[in-house]
């Protein structure tokens, strides 16, 4: 214990040497401005860097992307249809079979999956709606006379 005290006390009566030393060296040294310019230049470099390697990494995302083999043809949406704010039902066009799904937020529910199509998938449905606007798409947009 002894020993670590008589260490302790020799280093700190010899720190205000080694500081002294030290300010003289600092007072010795030249001091320089800093380099504004090259300073911009180096981290415009940095930026243009970082700037290239996310659109590297986005390429590359994109590329490996394209390689899991998607098919968009394999599965069509035949149809949906909104029950309630969040609920729907949808009708899936899957290797020839359709299948009626019921999806909330919480879960995607198999209804029923029909043998033989119910729906043409290539054609949409046409509805008494879907007339009207073919018709009034072709006649003037002012309201219709009252027949009364």
């Amino acid at each position: 214990m002894w020993s670590k005290l008589v260490g302790l006390t020799a280093f700190t009566l010899a720190s205000p040497l080694w500081a002294e030393e030290a300010g003289k060296a600092a007072q010795e040294m030249p001091t320089r401005a800093p380099d504004t310019m090259g300073t911009m230049v180096s981290l415009g470099l940095g930026l243009i860097a970082v700037i290239a390697l996310i659109y590297g990494c986005a390429w590359i995302i994109r590329r490996m992307n394209g390689m899991t083999g998607m098919n968009n043809n394999a599965i069509k949406v035949v149809s949906v249809m909104a029950l309630g704010a969040r609920e729907r039902l949808a009708l899936i066009e899957v290797g020839g079979q359709q299948i009626l799904l019921g999806i909330t937020p919480s879960a995607i529910r198999t209804l029923h999956v029909f043998d033989e199509p119910v729906v043409d998938a290539s054609n949409p449905p046409s509805g008494e709606f879907a007339r009207r606007l073919q018709g009034m798409i072709g006649k003037s947009w002012t309201s219709p006379a009252r027949k009364d």
